[in-house]
């Protein structure tokens, strides 16, 4: 069995796992969205993207909960300046319910903190992974937006986030190494897990010309070597030197710097990804909150 098969199979429930036309239809009257940001190499600002993500959709009035999947070495608490006293470990360890971990960060989006020197948990088994899709799926908080901030890389993990997610967005800067790990992890993932559309944002950037050459030379690989992903290419985020005194701060660079010009960007991405007319497409696997989704 390979490892997307085991995924798909690895939840046993009363219930029979729904088809996809049913999630799909059920998906278009709900408001619930669950994007994984991603990357395949650290170091590409993912983190500061999703947290001003957070931000952002707030000022839309959406109720968002970040889940830091960088379970063994986790930064998104010290990024937002907050000491949880409770992880996603103590839920998989059964300890505590996942309501009694999350918490109310600072920006006024809730998270879900995991553990930092946690080595056991940088590869969760096939029960913790079953165990924490229900606890997920059980949450009665209303969010109308689920962010999965992964780790960097091609682990386990990373896979099993991004294929329980409904939507992934793939960040890459003007790096060749940056450049590409992306398309090693859209190859694994397309490949290996079925997953066909991607969301595409590129950092750090100076103009838009540069922007565009980059997810040029993804694409044309992913064209020419890969099985017709689709990319989705929803911009570009400026280098924008107020984001480090924001970072030193421990706050987001919406909250700082909100007319900074990546803090416009990330304004204007929040918007597309919100608004823009494109189906959520489930590709008929297991998803995190799907129960949710049948009963909207």
């Amino acid at each position: 069995m390979d490892q997307a098969a085991g995924l798909r199979k690895m939840v046993n429930m009363e219930t029979a796992v729904p088809s996809e036309t049913v999630v799909k239809n059920s998906i278009q009257s709900s408001p619930i969205r669950v994007i994984s940001v991603t990357s395949g190499k650290g170091g590409v600002g993912k983190t500061s993207i999703t947290a001003n993500l957070a931000v952002a959709f707030q000022k839309f009035n959406k109720k968002v909960l970040i889940l830091d999947a960088d379970l063994g070495l986790a930064n998104m608490d010290i990024m937002l300046g907050i000491n949880p006293r409770y992880t996603i470990s103590n839920v998989l360890n059964g300890e505590k319910s996942l309501e009694e971990v999350i918490v109310e960060t600072p920006a006024g989006f809730k998270l879900l903190p995991a553990a930092s020197g946690m080595q056991e948990l940088t590869e969760l088994d096939e029960n913790q992974r079953r165990f924490l899709l229900n606890e997920l799926d059980a949450i009665h908080e209303d969010f109308d937006i689920i962010l999965i901030d992964t780790s960097a890389g091609i682990s386990s993990n990373v896979m099993y986030f991004n294929f329980a997610a409904m939507e992934r967005l793939v960040v890459l800067t003007n790096e060749p190494t940056s450049l590409t790990d992306a398309y090693a992890l859209i190859k694994v993932l397309t490949n290996t897990y079925n997953q066909k559309r991607f969301k595409i944002l590129i950092n750090l950037v100076h103009d838009g010309n540069e922007a565009d050459r980059i997810f040029r030379s993804l694409s044309i690989a992913a064209d020419k070597y890969l099985q017709s992903p689709s990319l989705d290419y929803l911009g570009w985020i400026p280098y924008d030197k107020m984001l480090p005194k924001a970072i030193r701060r421990q706050k987001p660079l919406m909250n700082t710097h909100p007319n900074s010009p990546a803090s416009k960007s990330i304004m204007s991405l929040a918007e597309r990804i919100l608004f823009k007319e494109d189906d959520i497409n489930f590709e008929g696997d297991i998803k995190f909150f799907w129960r949710r989704l049948l009963n909207c």
